[in-house]
């Protein structure tokens, strides 16, 4: 079967608005970049690195519960369209799939990414393992382009990995807010999250001994140098994780080891660093079950059941739009 491609975002897209975030956090204070621009294909292969070492614990622990409850979320949903937001190359959604599949509902999977030539690799893949499975995949971003997923069938929207942790909560809040819209009533958001953990255990997930997070980190400056005619000394800026107590998430900074001077030549833009000082480049929000239900229970939905691991590090939680 051949599957459709709806296409929101494109190239030009992309580049205007790595140009509008790299303008508008290089002039605030403190400094900031999305961490969205990490993921070109060199940042994309880093992070897959980073799955794989031992201190980072997200991606095995969430597939290891995806593998456990993946029937019961079957169940308990009932839906014959599974959306994936952020699907990427869609390997844990199989899990949810050959679930679905067993409980005899599934028709349609409809995976988003920014990413085109990703999420053409990902429909070929499937194509051949689902015959007769519906791959409907959308081009876009879930920031932007929720009121364009596909409307067909009885929808489950999947957002796994901890994602929703990348954003900050106005921009949480706007995010749920936008995909309560976008669900008819009795349709399913299942969200996975990370939960709050001893920050001996967590910060080393985001700063790993052998170095592969803080090349990922600095891989931001190689896109702005190559994207927009920057002149970032890459190797003159440290990779920092540290733990917010207070907001309950780690924020990921690059910090300049020297006063310097930085030119983007594309943006006709000059930005001056201090000696030590920070540019967040990302935060990863973790959660309490209570404060998942109640962020939900204010965009619309209601709760119908969350699973964690034995070691309650990650969760994910079924909701209807009500």
């Amino acid at each position: 079967m051949t599957a459709l491609v709806d296409i929101h975002l494109t190239g030009a897209d992309a580049d205007a608005a790595l140009r509008a975030d790299a303008r508008a956090g290089l002039t605030a204070y403190p400094k900031h970049l999305p961490p969205k621009w990490f993921y070109d294909a060199r940042g994309s292969e880093l992070f897959e690195k980073i799955t794989e070492l031992p201190e980072y614990f997200p991606t095995r622990t969430e597939r290891a519960l995806l593998e456990r409850s993946a029937d019961e979320i079957a169940v308990a949903s009932g839906a014959d369209t599974i959306v994936e937001l952020g699907s990427g190359s869609s390997a844990k959604t199989r899990l949810l799939l050959d679930a679905f599949r067993r409980a005899g509902t599934l028709r349609r999977y409809v995976p988003q990414d920014v990413s085109a030539p990703a999420l053409r690799d990902a429909l070929d893949a499937l194509a051949a393992d689902y015959p007769g499975l519906e791959l409907h995949g959308v081009v876009g971003d879930f920031t932007a382009h929720l009121d364009r997923l596909p409307p067909q069938g009885h929808r489950m929207v999947a957002f796994l990995g901890g994602t929703i942790g990348n954003l900050l909560p106005p921009e949480r809040a706007r995010f749920l807010r936008a995909l309560r819209a976008t669900l008819r009533p009795g349709e399913q958001f299942l969200l996975g999250t990370g939960l709050v953990v001893d920050p001996a255990v967590l910060v080393p997930a985001y700063d790993d001994a052998a170095g592969v997070t803080a090349e990922f980190n600095r891989n931001v400056l190689h896109v702005l140098n190559r994207e927009l005619a920057a002149d970032f000394d890459v190797d003159a800026f440290d990779h920092e994780a540290v733990w917010d107590a207070e907001h309950e998430w780690i924020e990921m900074h690059l910090v300049a080891r020297r006063a310097m001077t930085v030119t983007l030549a594309e943006l006709d833009l000059t930005v001056d660093f201090a000696a030590g000082e920070a540019m967040c480049t990302e935060i990863s929000a973790k959660f309490r079950l209570p404060g998942v239900r109640s962020m939900l229970a204010g965009a619309g939905f209601a709760v119908v059941r969350s699973w964690t691991d034995p070691e309650e590090r990650m969760a994910l939680t079924l909701a209807t739009a009500v």
